[in-house]
């Protein structure tokens, strides 16, 4: 039985295959979703390219190709673990596809895994005595000062991340006889299928920027730009990082590790310093699993 020749493709031809991979196989996904596997991809495609001009080194689409590029993105890129992790995972969904479509007889990038992700996340979280030094470094004189008090709180005493905070509605919050919720609808996510209940800390901020902030129609955005030309607008992620790192500067916070990622990291371990359930903090923080959660309470114990 004679052996089938080396699967090759050149660059025009994976610029083909790319974009059928993500009109058909990420058909339906969300646009974060996408950007993601196309963000990973990206890098696998200039790696491609290199190798496609070299007829000596050329990707022949084996487990021993994709382990070189596992090499590549750990020793010559120095990516992160979870980088890496993320790299893979997009080319083994690409590698499916090229399978579903006849091209490759199976996938060669099923045996190279992933490396393991760090137990402890990335990002460090603020204590307590920093996140009223935070606060104290935002302004309550001006509609910008109160937003951004409601934007801290939101984040730090609510647990909720940039991309729900950008999403959310005036008529997503919703006041009851059980407490205040926030309908959100969170990263690779199609609707605001969940919950996120809001404390008198996480709620109190919020409330006082929408009262200075006075009447609008339920169907806008909860916090909205206030610039000269953009007043009313809804506030962009970019917008949200960039307001927050300036705070963590001014507070004299910023350091390295600290992001406005680790405000949303930071509402675990302060919930659980107060002695909340780790089941209800589970909940909360709308982790998958308790052992997601449990990186949240080795960080809390150092």
């Amino acid at each position: 039985m004679e052996t089938p020749p080396p699967f090759r493709l050149t660059v025009a031809q994976l610029e083909g295959r790319l974009a059928a991979f993500v009109s058909e196989y990420l058909k339906g996904k969300s646009r974060e979703t996408v950007g993601t596997y196309r963000r990973a991809l990206n890098e696998f495609e200039r790696y491609h390219a290199v190798r496609a001009s070299r007829p000596s080194s050329r990707f022949l689409w084996t487990p021993d190709d994709v382990d070189a590029y596992k090499r590549y993105l750990m020793e010559e890129r120095a990516l992160s673990q979870v980088s890496v992790s993320t790299y893979l995972t997009a080319l083994r969904r690409l590698c499916e596809y090229l399978v579903a479509r006849g091209d490759l007889p199976e996938n060669p990038a099923r045996a190279v895994r992933g490396n393991r992700r760090p137990e402890a996340h990335s990002r460090a979280v603020l204590s307590a005595t920093d996140v009223e030094r935070l606060l104290g470094a935002v302004p309550a004189d001006s509609l910008i000062g109160l937003r951004d008090r409601a934007l801290v709180a939101l984040m730090v005493f609510g647990g909720l991340s940039e991309i729900e905070i950008v999403r959310a509605d005036r008529e997503d919050l919703d006041r009851t006889l059980l407490g205040t919720f926030l309908r959100v609808q969170g990263k690779g996510r199609q609707a605001k299928d969940e919950q996120v209940p809001l404390d008198d800390a996480a709620l109190a901020p919020l409330d006082a920027y929408l009262a200075a902030r006075g009447g609008s129609p339920k169907t806008d955005p909860l916090l909205t730009s206030h610039g000269r030309r953009s007043d009313g607008e809804r506030l962009q992620t970019r917008s949200v990082r960039g307001r927050v790192n300036e705070h963590l500067r001014k507070a004299g916070l910023k350091r390295r590790g600290v992001s406005p990622h680790s405000l949303t990291h930071t509402a675990p371990v302060l919930w659980l310093a107060a002695g909340m359930e780790l089941e209800e903090v589970r909940q909360r923080m709308r982790h998958g699993t308790l052992e997601t959660t449990m990186i949240h309470v080795r960080k809390a114990r150092r």
